[in-house]
């Protein structure tokens, strides 16, 4: 039987973002873990939230997948304050979706071993360092050398000791 694992990730992806989450659900198959996903594995009943809610409850693995889902390259970045700052095509600014920062939050809340990526410039929220107990890794679109599967299969490695032990304490 596979472990079920929580796979927090836009449905609508670039051809490169879908060719780097497949490379990870590539590698939980590898690891005997099924991924499950609002809106891929699994279909709401009731509302989406609460749908999230009852499929988090029965992982035993969470990983975030961050992918830039929209570009802002003109605007004002927290207008008003000392932290103000404006946003130009030279410093655009990666948003990912909404949905990463409330699954994140439902899997920490559960005790859910996490595994956060997130696309180079992507930031904000469960993206930032420090944030929670997980180091957040980057994903790296388009052709994974040698040295980058190496370095995702030890990062997978050492999650995948922390679900296995959560699985199987339960």
């Amino acid at each position: 039987m596979k472990v079920p694992v929580f796979v927090s990730c836009p449905t609508a992806l670039s051809p490169e973002q879908e060719a780097a989450r497949s490379r990870i659900v590539a590698f939980l198959d590898s690891l005997n873990m099924e991924p499950r996903a609002l809106g891929r594995s699994d279909y709401p009943t009731e509302f989406p939230l609460r749908e999230v809610y009852v499929i988090a409850k029965h992982c035993s693995g969470g990983v975030i997948l961050g992918f830039e889902q929209l570009r802002v390259t003109t605007g004002v970045s927290k207008p008003g304050t000392r932290g103000e700052k404006a946003i130009n095509h030279k410093a655009a600014v990666s948003i990912p979706s909404p949905w990463n920062h409330l699954e994140a939050g439902i899997l920490f809340g559960l005790g859910i071993p996490l595994l956060i990526f997130r696309q180079s410039g992507v930031s904000g929220g469960v993206f930032d360092n420090g944030v929670t107990d997980v180091f957040v890794q980057t994903i790296h679109p388009g052709a994974p050398t040698e040295a980058d599967d190496q370095a995702l299969k030890e990062v997978f490695l050492k999650w995948h000791a922390s679900v296995r032990e959560h699985y199987y304490g339960r």
